[in-house]
């Protein structure tokens, strides 16, 4: 499941990463490096989302283990029956397992493809909120180019960590995320002051 989490989340980046890069850069200024993926999964949002996902996944993976164990139970059946079994009892119990197996794996990758889907769906979310946030910090303090060091593949070798933002994006973000989440309450316009009762001039009834 880890490794389909991490897939899933390059393919959800990629198109903000391309997005991101055809914009201009404005004129030569400072650099700044991010680890995307980190950033977003160390956020608020990110981690409930994990949450979510396990959730979801938690009932159809308990599902696929049992299936798994009635499989590798009538396989240490078939094994210890070598000797003993008939012809017939080994053939029907072969073909019991085969078309377990091949039930099993259907379900599997019906439920990789359901929870891929799923993923994404919520790491493009993400990624776009996040991408708002990185450009926000940006022009607010003077970075003509962030780059994505997430991947391995990354063509930069080197990278101070000093102007690594990542953990200064993932503060914004959540405080972002907080004010919007909770506004703040709109303050009731203060009462005019009462006007002085009108008093007549002298000399007058």
């Amino acid at each position: 499941m880890k490794s389909i989490v991490f897939t899933c989340l390059g393919l959800a980046l990629a198109s903000v990463s391309a997005q991101t890069a055809s914009q201009p850069a404005g004129p030569a200024g400072k650099v700044a490096v991010i680890y995307f993926q980190g950033a977003i999964v160390g956020t608020k949002d990110g981690q409930k989302a994990a949450a979510e996902l396990d959730s979801k996944a938690a009932p159809k993976r308990k599902e696929l283990e049992v299936k798994q164990n009635e499989m590798n139970t009538l396989q240490d059946q078939f094994n210890k029956g070598q000797n003993t079994l008939s012809e017939a009892a080994k053939n029907e119990l072969y073909k019991n397992i085969e078309l377990k197996k091949k039930a099993y794996q259907r379900d599997l990758e019906d439920t990789k493809e359901d929870f891929e889907q799923e993923q994404q769906r919520l790491l493009q979310q993400l990624a776009q909120k996040m991408t708002a946030v990185i450009q926000r910090y940006a022009l607010d303090h003077g970075y003509s180019v962030v780059v994505d060091v997430s991947n391995p593949q990354s063509p930069v070798l080197y990278a101070s960590p000093t102007i690594d933002i990542t953990k200064d994006i993932i503060e914004l973000y959540d405080q972002s995320n907080a004010a919007l989440s909770n506004p703040a309450p709109a303050t009731a316009p203060k009462p005019a002051p009462a006007k002085p009762p009108a008093t007549k001039p002298p000399g007058s009834n």
